[in-house]
């Protein structure tokens, strides 16, 4: 058993961060060390199927495995593991309830001729020329709007990512542009669960972490726009001579009209009033459903034996739809709730080894040994990034990257003299961004699943996301607003 005085537990906002005396730093390592060694193997050298199709996950759960073996050399009990994975697995229970509503959406959207009716629009607006950080600019202002980058995503990024294939444009820097806009609207906008749970860790207010944060923020997302934009002059595009051919294509095929856009419009509207995400996407979903009978009569008839038969299968299963060009085929396919399983089960694997990391004391243990190496400024804003961007990795969940380096380094920046909004933007540019670029993390694995782009393509193009650390290391070097606490 476990020594009541070798183990206590914080808990900060539904989250539990276990600290276990017994445990140190190299005993901490072993599980992560070992868990890198074997994805690098199936990702560099299997070629992802080292354990067949489930590879990433089945390591996680090795990983999972050998944490629990540390945990008991460290007299860690094994109903207190357990008892933090399922709080763990409990975290994504709505997460994951949202990925099987977006394959639905997915789903009813293309059978009903909503995406369609997208690309087809969007094929006459957003032209090559601006299409990347047009992109960046639009998910920007939808997020901010609705302070959800899951959701920006979900709707209108999956449109951008069906009209920039079809300009002929990379799919990886598409998803990048939508994941840059998309990420520093949830950044900045005061209705995102992050962006309010990071100031509450550090001790300071809402509004003046905001506009601390757009110091750091603003330049980033600059430096972003101006990089998609030259991307965007520069690369090669066959989309404008095939551009008259791809919309005779969309027109023959389904029936395109400006009301299919009544679904998306309703989405937003929901969200913008604040309802729950579960109820907005499964809004959009009934609503689809009703246009596809509406609209698409034709599409329905050829895709089962019955209309009503359609839409079931395009809710839970592959849907593919058969054009004269061969571009738009693939674009036009769905897996419905069936294609969101591989996402579902690598976010309930990784969600296993960090409820085990915890479990055992190994995520404060490898967090302290940070901090105790921050002797001076710089170092302190360093430790931190690197607490959050560890912790992305190990522990596979966003909200742990925030809550326990803020639990952890929040005296410390009070007995170097710095104002708790250091803290506080130095979690955001480097916990909240990151996450998406951890293909185990649940945003990682959300935002590839929705979008249909592996993070391994869109990583080098999410510019705003990785460029973010370095922006805030970079002022934290040159002393740039670096606020100090008040004298008082």
């Amino acid at each position: 058993m476990q020594d009541d005085k070798n183990l206590s537990e914080i808990e900060i906002e539904d989250q539990t961060i276990i600290e276990n005396k017994e445990l140190n730093i190299w005993e901490a390592l072993i599980p992560v060390v070992l868990l890198m060694m074997m994805l690098a193997y199936n990702i560099f050298v299997a070629d992802g199927e080292a354990l067949g199709e489930y590879s990433n996950q089945f390591i996680l759960l090795i990983g999972g495995g050998i944490a629990a073996i540390v945990g008991f050399f460290n007299k860690v009990n094994f109903g207190i593991m357990l008892k933090e994975i399922w709080e763990n697995l409990k975290s994504v229970f709505v997460p994951i309830m949202i990925l099987f509503l977006v394959g639905a959406l997915a789903g009813t959207w293309l059978v009903s001729g909503v995406i369609p009716a997208m690309v087809y629009y969007g094929l006459q607006v957003l032209s090559p020329a601006i299409f990347l950080p047009a992109s960046v600019i639009i998910c920007a202002v939808i997020s901010i709007a609705t302070g959800s980058s899951w959701t920006t995503s979900a709707t209108v990024g999956i449109a951008l990512i069906g009209i920039g294939s079809a300009l002929g444009i990379h799919t990886g820097m598409i998803a990048g542009a939508v994941i840059s806009g998309a990420y520093f609207g949830d950044k900045m906008s005061p209705l995102s669960d992050t962006t309010n749970l990071a100031p509450a860790m550090a001790g300071t207010d809402l509004f003046t972490h905001i506009r601390y944060m757009s110091l750091t923020t603003v330049p980033t997302i600059i430096i972003t726009l101006i990089t998609f934009s030259i991307i965007s002059m520069s690369i090669d595009t066959t989309g404008n001579a095939d551009l008259s051919s791809l919309l005779t294509s969309i027109g023959k095929t389904f029936n395109i009209t400006p009301l299919l856009f009544i679904v998306p419009l309703a989405v937003i509207a929901l969200i913008l009033l604040k309802t729950k995400p579960l109820i907005a996407l499964g809004a959009g979903v009934l609503l689809a459903a009703v246009f596809a009978f509406i609209f698409q009569p034709n599409i329905l008839d050829g895709l089962a034996s019955s209309k009503f038969g359609s839409i079931i299968n395009a809710i839970f299963t592959d849907t593919q739809i058969t054009t004269d060009n061969e571009k738009l085929n693939d674009l036009f396919s769905a897996g419905g709730m069936k294609g969101m399983l591989w996402t579902i089960f690598l976010i309930c694997c990784a969600m296993v080894f960090g409820g085990t990391m915890d479990a055992i004391g190994a995520l404060s243990r490898i967090t302290r040994a940070l901090l105790s190496v921050a002797t001076t400024v710089f170092g302190l804003f360093a430790s931190t990034v690197i607490s959050c961007l560890g912790l992305n990795t190990i522990a596979s969940d966003q909200y742990l990257a925030i809550v326990i380096p803020g639990k952890m380094f929040k005296k410390a920046y009070q007995d170097k003299g710095l104002a708790p909004e250091n803290l506080s933007r130095t979690l955001e540019d480097s916990g909240t961004v990151t996450s998406v670029l951890i293909p185990w993390n649940t945003c990682g694995a959300y935002q590839s699943g929705v979008l249909g782009v592996s993070v391994a393509d869109y990583f080098v193009y999410a510019i705003f996301n990785w460029l973010s650390p370095f922006t805030t290391l970079f002022f934290a070097a040159l002393q740039i607003k670096i606020k100090q606490l008040s004298s008082k």
